[in-house]
């Protein structure tokens, strides 16, 4: 059975992250021969450019938290209409962010869509925290989950993005990967959790574990803070002699991909700055999600 075709999207914000960088990211990864690889995998391929570039701000006119809230809806809402023709033209989307939040808009895509999809975070950390927690540090980068939840506290403008509340609930959810301690402090959130430990114990076990986890048709949304930062050099805010090493991300990818029920990929928070003046960490990244999507023989 032939495979779908890919719909490649960049959203080049940085709008919810820490600080600028992110917004180069779409451009960095086209530039290190993202398309070209996934065409590769035996996949063809529709590069649909990017939306509107989204720079981070330190002092938007209201001070708001989550910071700059109303920039960072706006951001996602052209995300998600920009979604809309190629879920309707029945590709698999393959999203560039930007930063995390961009996950909302694909699963707002999707409801509007009418598709009933799951979420393999495979991050690390999961992006749970909430607003009143964290008053010193208002970053909805780290709130993405919490918001697709609808977590009390959340703000209705990110939490009220798509066309129901909430987007996913948490039996459809499964966090892969996460090196941080835990983040649900309140235990509001139930989902199934597989640390990087076990993940680098045996990857395909962790794969299986997920997509039974969240069951039929599922995202998988990709942070390259999931990877040591020792071993590859990207993610904007770096983890250190922890999380998985880049063949091991390859073997965990290439299982969930190539499950039936795979329905798309956010590849988030690969920061151009924390690359080398060859680009070698995010040519990398590329041959990584080569690998990865090419069916073995």
């Amino acid at each position: 059975m032939p495979h779908r075709p890919l719909g490649v999207l960049g959203v080049p914000s940085s709008a919810a992250a820490h600080a600028p960088g992110l917004e180069r990211s779409p451009a960095a990864l086209r530039a290190a021969g993202l398309v070209p690889a996934l065409e590769r995998s035996g996949r063809r391929v529709v590069d649909h450019g990017d939306t509107t570039p989204a720079r981070w701000r330190p002092d938007p006119p209201e001070r708001t938290n989550p910071h700059d809230v109303d920039r960072v809806a706006t951001v996602l809402q052209e995300a998600r209409s920009a979604l809309a023709p190629v879920l309707a033209a029945g590709q698999v989307p393959v999203v560039l962010g930007g930063e995390c939040t961009v996950t909302l808009a694909v699963l707002a895509a999707c409801a509007d869509a009418g598709l009933d999809v799951g979420l393999v975070y495979v991050d690390g950390g999961q992006d749970l925290q909430l607003a009143a927690d964290h008053p010193e540090e208002p970053i909805a980068d780290s709130m993405g989950v919490a918001h697709l939840l609808d977590l009390p506290g959340t703000h209705d403008a990110l939490a009220g993005l798509g066309p129901r509340r909430p987007l996913l609930t948490a039996d459809r959810l499964c966090f892969v990967g996460y090196a941080d301690d835990e983040e649900d402090v309140h235990g509001l959130v139930p989902s199934v959790r597989i640390p990087a430990s076990s993940v680098l114990a045996d990857p395909g076990s962790a794969a299986r574990r997920a997509v039974a986890a969240v069951g039929t048709g599922f995202l998988v949304h990709l942070d390259v803070d999931v990877l040591d930062m020792f071993t590859l050099p990207l993610a904007d805010v770096p983890q250190y002699g922890r999380g998985l090493t880049p063949p091991v991300l390859t073997d965990l990818l290439a299982a969930l991909v190539s499950t039936p029920g795979w329905s798309g990929l956010v590849v988030a928070e690969a920061n151009p700055d924390r690359d080398d003046e060859h680009a070698t960490s995010m040519r990398t990244l590329v041959g990584l999600l080569e690998a990865a999507l090419t069916p073995a023989s």
